[in-house]
C-alpha cells in the first residue's frame, strides 16, 4: 500500500497541477468563444484526433504495448531497448501518415461526429479547425509511447506533469484570442482566427510531446530509428491489439452518436449542445484523472508482473488495494458532484461569452453526472484485470454490451426529454450504463482470477459511503441557504457554497472516516500529515 502511494501521489501531483491548469484553459475558453455556435465547432473539431488515438493507439498502448514492453525488459538480451525504438519508429512513421490522412478526411470526419448539414457555416468553420487541430495527431501518439515507456520504468513524473505545459501554451492562445479574436459569432470569425485557435491547440501538444522526448533521454533512452520489423512482434501485437481496436471502435461508435444528439439538442436550444456536454464531461473526469489514472498507471505494470509469475493471489491483493484506495476519495467527490454540480460551473463559465445561466445548466449536467463516477472508477479497474493477463478479447464484448446499452438509453431519453433536458439524459444514460458494465465486468473478472473479494470490498465501500452522508448534508444545506435566503447562485455566492459544501465538507469526510478507522483514508491522512510534518 505504502509504495502504491507514493507512487500514485507523485502522479497526482502532476495530475492535479494538469487538471488545475486544465479547468483555466477550459474557463478561457468558454470566456473566449462560448458554449454556443463557435464553441460546438471547436469543442467537435477538438474531440475528433482524440477519438482516432483511441482507436489506434491509446487503448492498445494500456492494454498491449505496456505489457510487451514489460515482457522484452525481461526476456531480451538488451533489456528491450532495441524492442522500445522499434516501437516508437512505428508510432511516428504510422501516426505521421494517419495525420495527413485525417487532414484530408476532415470534412467527412466532422460529418461523422455532428449533425450539421454540408454546407453550413458551423460545418464549414468546424472542418477548418479540425484541418488545424488534426496534425496533433502524430505528436500526441509520439508522446504517449515516450510515455509508456517512461512508466515502465517506473518514471511516472514527466507524464503527469507534461500536459502542465501543453494547458499552459493553449490558455495563452486562448487568451489571445479573447484580445484580438472577433469574438463568439461565428459569422464573423475569420480564418485567421480559426487557425489561431486550431494551430494553438496543436501547438500545445507538440510541447507535450517535446517534454517526453527530452524525459526518455534522461532516463538513458536514446532514439534511433529502427526499420527491423520483423523483430518488432508486430504480429504478436497484432493479435492482441485487434481486440483492443475493436474495444476503441465500439465506444467511438456510441461517441460518435452521443456528439450527435448533443449536436441536434443545439440545434434546437442554443448553448445546450456539444459544449455543455464536453465541458461538463471534463470536470466529471478530473477525480478520475487525478486519482483513478494514477493508480491505474502505477497497478497495470505491478499486475502484469504478477500474471507472469503465476502469482493470483497478488493480482487479487492488488486489484482490491487499488479499488479502496481509489474510492475512498471518489466516494465523498460523486456525493458532492451530484449536489454542488452549478457551484462548480458558474464560477469557471459564468464569465465573458457565457452567462451565468449557460453556466448552471453545464452545472445541472455535472450533477447528472456525479452519479457515473464510481462504477466508472471500478469499470476502468477491472479493465486493467484483464490486460494484465494479455486478454484484450473480453474488455471487447463488456465493451460493446456497456456501449449498446448505453446508446438505447440515449436513444430513449432523447426521444422522451425536451430539447434543453436532452444533454442531461445523455449523461444519465452514460452513468446507468457503466453502473451495468461494471456488475458484468466484475463477474467476468472474478472468474478468472478465483474471486475478487467482492465481500470485503463491498463493505468497504459501503463504510465510506457512511462516512460521506454528514458531508452530503453540509453540501445540501450551504446549496439550500444560497438560493432561498442569497436568490441564487453568482459568483460569489458560489464560492462560498464550495468553500462550506466542498472544502469543509471534505474535511468533514477525513474526519468521520478517520474515526471510523477507514485505512486507506488513515493512510492518506498519514502521509499528508508526515510531509507537512517536515
Amino acid at each position: 500500500m505504502s509504495r502504491m502511494l507514493r507512487a500514485s501521489a507523485i502522479m497526482a501531483a502532476g495530475t492535479m497541477v494538469s487538471r488545475v491548469t486544465g479547468f483555466v484553459r477550459t474557463m478561457v475558453l468558454a470566456y473566449a468563444i462560448g458554449t454556443a455556435l463557435l464553441g460546438d465547432a471547436y469543442n467537435a473539431a477538438y474531440a475528433i484526433p482524440y477519438g482516432i488515438l483511441d482507436l489506434l493507439l491509446l487503448g492498445v498502448l494500456s492494454s498491449v504495448i505496456v505489457p510487451m514492453i514489460i515482457r522484452a525488459q525481461q526476456h531480451d538480451e538488451d533489456g528491450g531497448r532495441a524492442y522500445e525504438q522499434r516501437l516508437l519508429t512505428i508510432a511516428t512513421i504510422a501516426l505521421g501518415l494517419v495525420a495527413v490522412i485525417a487532414v484530408l478526411a476532415a470534412p467527412l470526419l466532422i460529418d461523422l461526429y455532428t449533425s450539421w448539414a454540408p454546407g453550413s457555416r458551423q460545418f464549414e468553420v468546424g472542418v477548418m479547425l479540425a484541418r488545424f487541430i488534426l496534425p496533433q495527431l502524430a505528436f500526441f501518439g509520439i508522446g504517449a509511447v515516450a510515455g509508456a515507456i517512461l512508466n515502465t520504468r517506473d518514471r511516472y513524473g514527466a507524464p503527469m506533469w507534461a500536459p502542465v505545459l501543453n494547458n499552459v501554451v493553449v490558455i495563452v492562445v486562448f487568451v489571445l484570442y479573447a484580445v484580438v479574436g472577433s469574438g463568439n459569432d461565428i459569422a464573423q470569425v475569420t480564418t485567421g482566427d480559426l487557425a489561431l485557435l486550431g494551430l494553438g491547440t496543436t501547438a500545445g501538444i507538440v510541447a507535450q510531446a517535446a517534454v517526453l522526448i527530452v524525459a526518455l533521454r534522461r532516463v538513458g533512452f536514446v532514439f534511433m530509428p529502427r526499420f527491423d520489423l520483423r523483430n518488432a512482434r508486430l504480429g504478436e501485437m497484432g493479435k492482441a491489439g485487434i481486440w483492443t481496436i475493436g474495444y476503441a471502435v465500439v465506444t467511438q461508435a456510441g461517441f460518435m452518436l452521443t456528439t450527435n444528439l448533443a449536436s441536434s439538442a443545439g440545434d434546437a436550444v442554443r448553448g445546450h449542445g456539444i459544449s455543455p456536454y464536453t465541458l461538463a464531461f471534463q470536470l466529471f473526469q478530473l477525480p478520475y484523472g487525478v486519482i483513478g489514472v494514477s493508480v491505474i498507471t502505477a497497478m497495470l505494470p505491478r499486475m502484469s508482473r504478477a500474471v507472469s509469475d503465476g502469482r493470483f493471489g497478488d493480482v487479487r491483493a492488488e486489484f482490491a488495494s487499488s479499488v479502496r484506495l481509489v474510492c475512498s476519495l471518489m466516494v465523498p467527490v460523486s456525493l458532492l458532484l451530484m449536489v454542488l454540480g452549478p457551484a462548480v460551473t458558474v464560477p469557471i463559465y459564468g464569465h465573458g461569452a457565457n452567462s451565468v445561466a449557460d453556466a448552471v445548466y453545464i452545472g445541472n449536467v455535472l450533477q447528472v453526472y456525479g452519479l457515473a463516477l464510481v462504477p466508472f472508477a471500478v469499470f476502468q479497474l477491472l479493465l486493467r484485470v484483464f490486460y494484465s493477463f494479455g486478454d484484450t478479447r473480453t474488455p471487447v464484448f463488456v465493451g460493446a454490451g456497456t456501449t449498446a446499452v448505453n446508446a438505447l438509453l440515449m436513444l430513449l431519453f432523447y426521444a422522451m426529454l425536451p430539447p434543453r433536458y436532452a444533454v442531461m439524459g445523455l449523461a444519465l444514460a452514460y452513468a446507468i450504463a457503466f453502473g451495468l458494465g461494471a456488475v458484468l465486468a466484475w463477474w467476468l473478472a472474478g472468474r478468472r482470477v478465483q474471486g475478487l473479494d467482492g465481500w470485503a470490498i463491498g463493505m468497504a465501500l459501503t463504510r465510506m459511503y457512511l462516512a460521506a452522508l454528514p458531508t452530503a448534508v453540509l453540501a445540501l444545506a450551504a446549496v439550500w441557504v444560497f438560493t432561498a435566503v442569497f436568490g441564487g447562485l453568482d459568483f460569489l455566492n458560489s464560492v462560498i457554497v464550495l468553500a462550506v459544501g466542498g472544502g469543509l465538507g471534505l474535511l468533514l469526510y477525513l474526519g468521520v472516516a478517520h474515526r471510523m478507522r477507514i485505512p486507506e483514508v488513515n493512510s492518506l491522512v498519514g502521509m499528508v500529515a508526515r510531509r507537512v510534518g517536515r
